[in-house]
């Protein structure tokens, strides 16, 4: 007597659910790291304007606030340095939750322009 041979329908979709959650990570994974790059040119901007604003001799923290979009507001915290400058700080969100992944922290100095 010969073996029977068992039909291989749907065995492609019970692949393709296999792989779905691996999928899910790595697209999660894809765009968290495109959300650490948008933070780290972002911060760099904002420690820019905060550098401008101080060295006319304003509060570097709103300029750094305006530069920033609204989930990097956040956690934001600006240090004017000794002998010029300012020190920034930003947290990183996670994309899925409500937490930070890590803080970025980036520097500038402008010279002084105040009279």
């Amino acid at each position: 007597m010969l073996p029977r041979v068992r039909s291989e329908t749907g065995q492609a979709a019970v692949e393709l659910v296999a792989l779905l959650p691996l999928v899910a990570v790595l697209c999660l994974a894809l765009w968290q790291i495109a959300i650490l790059g948008y933070a780290e040119w972002a911060a760099g901007g904002a420690a820019r304007a905060a550098a401008r604003a101080e060295a006319v001799g304003e509060n570097p923290l709103p300029a750094a606030r305006r530069a920033l979009p609204g989930a990097l507001e956040a956690g934001l915290r600006v240090q004017a340095r000794p002998g010029g400058g300012v020190r920034l700080r930003v947290g990183v969100p996670l994309v899925l939750g409500a937490g930070r992944l890590l803080s970025l922290e980036r520097a500038a100095a402008l010279p002084s322009q105040r009279r």
